[in-house]
């Protein structure tokens, strides 16, 4: 659809590339799973789940994948440490896929990341997420690992315009004081991924949604974002649930394009089990992207692309 004077960084990840141009590689789609209320996860304090209905939504998400040649990864939720390394284990038995260590518990993601140093596997390894909560001894073990690949949330509590998502980027606001992206180059994070922090409608959903464009403009960077948050947090779409749960599901879904129009090279679609209706959606912007590029501006789609398949 575009192209930028900027230019677009391209990082590999445990096997799979994600960034450039709109058109040029295919987005990547992370599904979540193990995540709170997951009805898999029997005890989310000892990660006690259902392994034969865990490896079913992994192994479908791949299918999916093959189908339309969008790189996936696994985003990894955890609510303990103990929960964390056997959701690890099991993930990277299951694919080969890169895995996100995401917990609201800094100690969990800090685990995850130990232990996926531990075992050899820090290559497909992606912190999420490096934020403005930080605390002293998450920087200082960032800084020990030196791991290359991070989230990097622009989420400003204080200022959810895109002028405040730039300014937790760059220069940080309390209580961190020092920009995110510098902080992430001080901790040896070299594969910075940009998450533009998706709000709720009518608290920033929007600026969020445009910083997609903003972010690839000014950084450069791989951007993307868990843009389902905005339509599952509408109150107003909640309410309408109760009446049409079908039209949920289709905002729910579609709102993965909103930032894909926008340039988006990664999304974070929500729970795993929608891999069959996300993963169409957004291999039919990837093809309408690609031929744009190469109509006009003679840029080539790679090969392993929707645009070479599905056409």
């Amino acid at each position: 659809m575009f192209t930028f004077e900027k230019e677009q960084y391209i990082y590999s990840i445990g096997g799979i590339k994600v960034g450039g141009s709109p058109g040029e590689n295919p987005t990547v789609l992370a599904g979540t799973i193990f995540y709170g209320g997951h009805k898999i996860v029997e005890d989310p304090n000892k990660g006690i789940f259902d392994r034969e209905a865990a490896e079913s939504l992994i192994r479908k998400q791949d299918e999916m994948s093959e189908l339309t040649l969008n790189p996936t990864i696994v985003q990894i939720f955890a609510e303990s440490e103990e929960a964390m390394v056997k959701y690890i284990d099991f993930v990277s038995e299951i694919t080969e896929s890169p895995f996100m260590i995401d917990s609201t518990m800094v100690s969990a993601r800090l685990a995850g990341l130990a232990h996926s140093e531990e075992i050899g596997l820090l290559d497909r390894a992606i912190y999420n997420s490096l934020n403005i909560a930080a605390t002293q001894e998450e920087i200082d073990s960032l800084e020990e690992i030196q791991h290359e690949c991070a989230i990097i949330l622009a989420f400003n509590p204080k200022d959810p315009s895109i002028a405040g998502r730039r300014t937790v980027l760059e220069k940080g606001v309390e209580p961190l004081g020092k920009g995110l992206l510098p902080l992430a180059a001080d901790l040896g994070i070299t594969k910075p991924l940009l998450d533009t922090a998706t709000t709720a409608i009518g608290a920033g959903a929007g600026s969020a949604a445009a910083f997609t464009f903003v972010a690839k403009t000014v950084y450069g960077h791989p951007t993307g974002s868990g843009v389902h948050n905005a339509p599952s947090s509408w109150p107003w779409l909640r309410e309408y649930k109760k009446v049409d749960r079908e039209a949920f599901k289709m905002c729910d879904i579609s709102s993965n394009l909103i930032v894909q129009m926008m340039g988006a090279d990664y999304v974070l679609y929500g729970p795993i089990g929608n891999a069959s209706n996300v993963f169409p959606v957004v291999a039919m912007a990837d093809v309408i992207s690609a031929e744009a590029l190469k109509t006009e501006l003679g840029v080539e789609p790679v090969d392993k692309h929707p645009f070479r398949k599905l056409l």
